[in-house]
């Protein structure tokens, strides 16, 4: 039993790591380039939205994936992850929701990726191998 409640934590810790340093590479590009925070704001403007959301990315990319990643309110940086993607795939990316890639493959795997593993964050919380386990 306790060899499961081990391999529990070192599964966790994986998925973890995979979500949370995989997206930061993603909200650094974001500091390091801009322009894309105001593409962002643009897209939200068009949507009726403030373009002041567009500085929540930050949250969704670098503070969430830090949070994750060091596991500190892991349920709540998987829900920024959702909440971060749902907003990338409605104002950009809703027009390749059916769609396949030359390869067959799911044209939105990638955000289907960090929207999906940060709702199984939500749900599976951080493990034990956590600064704050829950």
């Amino acid at each position: 039993m306790t060899e499961q409640l081990q391999y529990d934590a070192v599964g966790k810790l994986i998925l973890r790591l995979t979500l949370g340093v995989l997206m930061l590479f993603h909200g650094v590009a974001k500091l390091l380039n801009p322009g894309s925070v105001e593409f962002i704001g643009g897209r939200l403007t068009e949507a009726g939205l403030p373009a002041l959301l567009s500085y929540g990315v930050y949250l969704g990319e670098i503070v969430a994936p830090l949070m994750i990643i060091v596991g500190v309110l892991t349920r709540v940086g998987g829900l920024l992850f959702v909440v971060n993607m749902l907003f990338a795939i409605l104002l950009v990316h809703t027009g390749d929701l059916l769609s396949l890639t030359e390869h067959g493959g799911w044209r939105l795997e990638l955000q289907g990726f960090y929207l999906f593993g940060g709702l199984a964050l939500m749900f599976l919380g951080s493990g034990k191998l956590a600064v704050r386990p829950d």
